[in-house]
């Protein structure tokens, strides 16, 4: 019996309660996670931060991951997720505090360093939380749902510019001191699903998603791993840094919007996978072809900085084409990566993808900052921007040959039946060394 079920086996109604509070927690997550970008342009004019100042305090929040990632599933295995989801959420408070406090410069990139540690255990400590009350059958949409609902944040944050712009006229701190407030409600939903989860753990018997490491086995993968993985984190590293980092600033600057209307802009991404993302996930498990779909997904991702660097067509046109993008890859990849990974090494895979996965987006968003500022990007020069969006095009076409070496191999017969609608689990078909 799960620790979702009930006495007589079926699943307990609570599970819907315990979903919610998921979302709200991660959700809150998200939110202080996206924090920097809407008052970049403040944190220009007010401490005169520099490019590499901005990408230092995103960047430095993947440090944590580097050493934390694999030990994070062990955590888990030996406290439970749910107590190690609550623990995250409140080392995040304390980072997003001293994020709000805010100075000297070092107690900002404190603060975020901090709070990075948070954020690479709750999420998927959440996910292990889904899968210890849903059912087999449930536990993808739910996670769907759980994608879709952690979205929330970043469109919150983004459109934050607008409901909340008396902070912003205020200046670079008050919207931090929000960021935290919403950081502690988080806080307040990680400790009800505790509390949740203790009553019934009594009750549980099946283990949770992360397994045990095994550093044995960490190269024992075989390609459609290697090439997964590579989507992970080259898509990863992408998508982050510009839309959290760089985006609403290069708005600003390049395309000639308000702070507000930069906000908005770049929150249609986010609130367009709230609604997509479910039925993303639902269409793979209907028609299959998931491979296909990823390498779909990740040639969204070049063309967008074409529109963006090269036409003057309206910002909807991009931001349309990227949240396809993050809508798609997102519902896709991370059911697929458990099709492609035998469940009893499911936690290694996954420690070892969220580390490589912390490297590769605080790489990016150092470089990024780096090429911007020796372009000379800002109000003053936004042609300037121009280096740094080649990287991305370049790199995004990284994710795309990833995408594409992963569909070939798994339409072929060493696949492990992602193309096949309707897939079980691991071993639909026979996979290769």
């Amino acid at each position: 019996m799960t620790a979702g079920a009930t006495a007589s086996g079926s699943p307990s109604a609570l599970r819907w309660w315990v979903l919610a509070l998921a979302a709200i927690a991660v959700s809150s997550s998200y939110y202080e996670d996206d924090v920097i970008g809407p008052i970049a342009d403040l944190l220009h004019r007010q401490r005169e931060f520099t490019q590499s100042n901005l990408g230092m305090l995103n960047g430095v929040m993947s440090v944590p991951n580097i050493a934390l990632a694999l030990i994070n599933g062990l955590l888990i295995d030996r406290y439970g997720p749910a107590r190690v989801a609550l623990w995250s959420a409140a080392i995040g408070v304390v980072g997003a505090a001293l994020t709000a406090v805010g100075t000297p410069y070092s107690l900002m990139v404190l603060g975020r360093f901090i709070f990075g540690m948070s954020e690479g255990a709750i999420f998927i400590a959440l996910i292990a939380v889904l899968a210890r009350w849903f059912p087999r059958r449930g536990i993808a949409l739910a996670t769907a749902f759980y994608l879709s609902l952690a979205r929330f944040g970043s469109y919150a944050v983004d459109t934050s510019t607008g409901w909340a712009h008396s902070l912003y006229d205020r200046g670079w701190q008050p919207p931090l001191w929000l960021g935290t407030g919403i950081t502690a409600g988080g806080l307040a939903a990680a400790s009800v699903l505790f509390l949740i989860d203790r009553r019934r753990r009594h009750e549980s018997t099946t283990p949770v998603v992360v397994d045990q490491v095994r550093w044995a086995d960490l190269l024992k993968f075989d390609r459609s791993y290697w090439y997964i993985l590579g989507l992970h984190v080259l898509y990863a590293a992408v998508f982050f840094p510009f839309r959290t980092t760089y985006a609403i600033e290069y708005f600003q600057h390049a395309k000639g919007l308000t702070l507000e209307q930069a906000g908005r802009a770049n929150s249609w991404v986010f609130l367009a996978a709230v609604f997509s993302t479910p039925f993303f996930g639902l269409l793979a498990d209907r028609i299959g072809h998931r491979a296909l779909l990823l390498s779909f997904g990740a040639l969204l991702l070049p063309l967008t900085f074409v529109v963006l660097g090269l036409t003057d067509l309206n910002l909807w046109v991009s931001t349309v084409m990227m949240g396809i993008s993050w809508s798609l890859v997102p519902a896709i990849i991370w059911p697929s990566t458990t099709l492609i990974v035998d469940p009893r090494r499911l936690g290694t895979a996954l420690g070892l993808i969220t580390l490589i996965q912390a490297l590769g987006m605080a790489a990016s968003n150092l470089a990024a900052g780096w090429i911007a500022d020796r372009a000379g990007a800002g109000a003053l020069n936004p042609a300037g921007y121009d280096a740094m969006l080649w990287f991305f095009f370049l790199l995004s076409l990284s994710a795309l040959l990833s995408a594409v070496l992963l569909w070939r191999r798994e339409a072929g017969p060493t696949g492990h039946g992602l193309e096949e609608s309707g897939v079980e689990g691991f071993g639909s078909k026979t996979p290769a060394t």
